[in-house]
């Protein structure tokens, strides 16, 4: 939650140095749980969700979505002024590839949030394997991913005044596919409220808060899925 180190050790009955070291212990713990929670889908698992979002958007072979996702931090103590981002707020940046249901396929965080997406792709562990990773699927990404270095990425084409019908059609079908990445985030967000502000200037630290964000997202969605066996309930699902 957002209440600070004092307010919680205050509640829990520990000094501030201990709660603080019971929360670093903790997201260290689920940092080192991670391909548990998050992993890249094999070639049978991939299928799924490649048909599923097929359904969503029209578009087919496309087995998740990606994006990136600026986390408000404060102003970092070494190369702070590199965190201040176009919308003039001091943030880190998250990628994120989801699958239909907005659960985590692959995540990196990290670079301050002034690069770019593609910049950010480019440099990500995802990017040397991706041609592994993904063999015949793609993945919807939005137009900061429009480029010959990201051939698996399906992206709209810029409008210029001067699309056709069929360009536009399939721009709509992109944009409706690539929602489950936008919502996964602010689903995210909303369960994780820490996410808005992180109130701390240690790098290791903010990193470790937003992995361990994303493993618990993953985790809830795989409760989710027991709870419905039948069915997970997906990001566009009424419930």
């Amino acid at each position: 939650n957002q209440n600070s180190f004092r307010e919680r050790s205050d509640k829990l009955d520990v000094s501030q140095s201990a709660a603080h070291q019971i929360i670093v212990d903790v997201l260290q713990i689920l940092c080192t749980l991670g391909s548990n929670f998050v992993s890249w889908p094999n070639a049978c698992e991939k299928a799924t969700p490649a048909l599923a979002l097929q359904r969503l958007c029209g578009i087919p072979g496309v087995t998740g979505a990606i994006d990136g996702c600026r986390i408000r931090v404060q102003k970092l103590p070494v190369r702070g002024v590199d965190y201040m981002n176009r919308k003039s707020f001091f943030s880190v940046l998250l990628q994120g590839i989801v699958d239909d249901r907005g659960r985590f396929l692959d995540i990196c965080a990290g670079p301050p949030g002034r690069e770019h997406d593609a910049r950010m792709l480019r440099a990500s562990p995802f990017f040397e394997p991706w041609q592994e990773k993904m063999a015949a699927y793609s993945v919807l990404g939005d137009r900061a991913y429009i480029g010959r270095d990201f051939p698996f990425v399906v992206t709209p084409r810029r409008d210029n005044g001067a699309l056709t019908c069929e360009e536009q059609l399939q721009n709509n079908k992109t944009s409706r596919g690539r929602v489950v990445v936008e919502q996964a985030f602010g689903r995210m967000k909303c369960m994780w409220r820490r996410l808005r502000d992180l109130q701390n200037t240690n790098i290791k630290t903010v990193v470790m808060m937003i992995m361990a964000a994303c493993l618990l997202h993953n985790m809830t969605i795989a409760d989710l899925c027991q709870l419905h066996p039948q069915g997970c309930p997906r990001e566009d699902d009424d419930n």
